[in-house]
């Protein structure tokens, strides 16, 4: 494939190593440090992105968007996109409701764009991890061609815009909710005084709960980005006609977590515990 210039809004820790790995397909990738912080820079200059200054300047250069932000933020990242007049292929790999990103890909659409839906399962595409990117659309396959070669597995599926988010949502909505819940239930038998009893009984019936019953630990950090992504996906379930409370508690949980944003070092589980029983 020729090489593409590609603007990645915004170089999180994910958005960085999907930016790295294109630069290493041999592409050109820009961002725009406008009204970004200094942890943004650091990793867009490590990862030898290019700074456009603007938004307007890396859009009007790029070939291709990406959208890799809080999900949150996927729909007015996609406004501000196409109120530069973008016409290029913009890919939402944001973790939201299939019904946002078909939203997103009106907004981007109605400025003359192609979108392609894209969902990611797995961590930052770094140090051989198992991470795919899954993408619907029209042009689903021109993007999957960028990451032939890369650590990062691109697979297009068949079906409508909304596809790849609905995939990613359902994924999530077991891996990260299960994390919430099991979270809540470590917080509960600790004030109960039961967790050592829990914890013994898990090793007996369920072995393999009471580490992953610590995984909130690694990701307490990212819980103030699993707010969103977990009212996205209980706005999925409500529009399945399913419960959506389930994932709205998750949310809760995770709101309750914030404190620990870009904490330096994993919080103990005791640290974890108070975040969760300190009513808001």
């Amino acid at each position: 494939m020729s090489e593409k210039t590609i603007t990645m809004l915004h170089p999180g820790e994910m958005g960085a190593a999907i930016g790295a790995g294109l630069l290493a397909r041999g592409h050109r990738v820009l961002w725009a440090s406008a009204g970004r912080g200094g942890a943004s820079r650091k990793r867009a200059e490590g990862s030898g992105f290019e700074d456009a200054g603007t938004l307007a300047r890396a859009v009007r250069e790029a070939d291709i968007v990406f959208s890799v932000c809080p999900p949150h933020a996927a729909l007015d990242q996609a406004r501000a996109v196409a109120a530069c007049g973008f016409g290029g292929v913009y890919v939402d790999a944001n973790a939201v409701s299939a019904e946002t990103a078909r939203a997103v890909g009106r907004v981007a659409e109605a400025a003359g764009a192609s979108y392609v839906d894209a969902g990611i399962i797995g961590p930052p595409p770094l140090h051989g991890a198992s991470v795919r990117l899954y993408l619907c659309g029209g042009r689903a396959g021109e993007i999957a061609a960028l990451f032939e070669g890369c650590i990062l597995q691109a697979i297009v599926l068949a079906g409508e815009v909304g596809t790849a988010s609905a995939l990613k949502v359902c994924y999530a909505a077991w891996n990260k909710g299960a994390t919430a819940l099991l979270a809540a239930i470590r917080a509960l038998a600790g004030r109960e005084g039961v967790d050592p009893a829990l914890i013994e009984e898990w090793n007996i019936s369920l072995p393999g709960i009471p580490k992953r019953s610590e995984a909130v630990r690694t990701s307490a950090r990212k819980a103030w980005r699993w707010i969103a992504e977990m009212e996205e996906i209980a706005a999925s379930f409500e529009a399945a006609g399913l419960p959506a409370g389930f994932h709205l508690a998750a949310a809760d949980i995770y709101r309750r977590l914030e404190g620990f944003k870009d904490a330096a070092n994993p919080p103990d589980l005791s640290e974890v515990r108070a975040a969760l029983l300190r009513r808001p």
